[in-house]
């Protein structure tokens, strides 16, 4: 995000930006695999993951394609953020997030949503909860389902509050997450 942007308070960025929820787009899967043959041709990505609601067929989703990328550990990120930054993307300060702490977007300006946003989640390569947890839903429609109506309830109660909506499905996700991993090691 721009610098306007990053300087923005979380209530003037959620009424920027409220959360919005859509219906299914089947596009979401084209979009993401337009963007990733910019971004996989990038110095060392390794590699380039769909996740979110966008990546589960039939799931309704904030419409922001959420991109995992993987760097070795020995990937200069400033490199990444750089070449990210040509392609339109802006960062984010995320010191929360796994190192290396990275995070951009694009679609977003002082005056609100612009086109198609997307957002990308750079980490070092690991054994990711996100992968799981789109993997699980896409084969446990039922899951998918009780996720939607979480996301649904969330979004009334914090219309405006991304920190909150985010953070109120935390609990199901790591729940979902272990499932998951346990179903997958069996």
């Amino acid at each position: 995000m721009n610098k306007d942007l990053n300087s923005l308070s979380q209530e003037e960025l959620g009424l920027l930006f409220p959360i919005i929820i859509s219906k299914y787009n089947p596009g979401w899967i084209d979009l993401f695999k337009s963007e990733k043959k910019l971004i996989q041709i990038i110095d060392g990505i390794k590699t380039v993951e769909h996740i979110g609601s966008t990546a589960i067929p039939g799931l309704i989703a904030k419409p922001a394609i959420d991109i995992l990328i993987e760097i070795e550990d020995d990937t200069f990120t400033d490199s990444i953020s750089d070449s990210l930054k040509l392609i339109g993307y802006h960062p984010i300060p995320k010191s929360e997030n796994p190192p290396p702490h990275l995070m951009l977007a694009k679609g977003y300006t002082s005056g609100g949503f612009s086109g198609q946003q997307y957002h990308i989640h750079v980490r070092f390569r690991g054994d990711w909860d996100e992968i799981y947890f789109r993997d699980y839903l896409i084969q446990h429609h039922e899951i998918a389902l009780e996720y939607a109506s979480l996301k649904l309830k969330l979004s009334e109660i914090y219309p405006n509050d991304r920190e909150k909506y985010t953070d109120s499905k935390t609990e199901f996700v790591t729940r979902i997450s272990k499932i998951a991993r346990r179903e997958k090691k069996k």
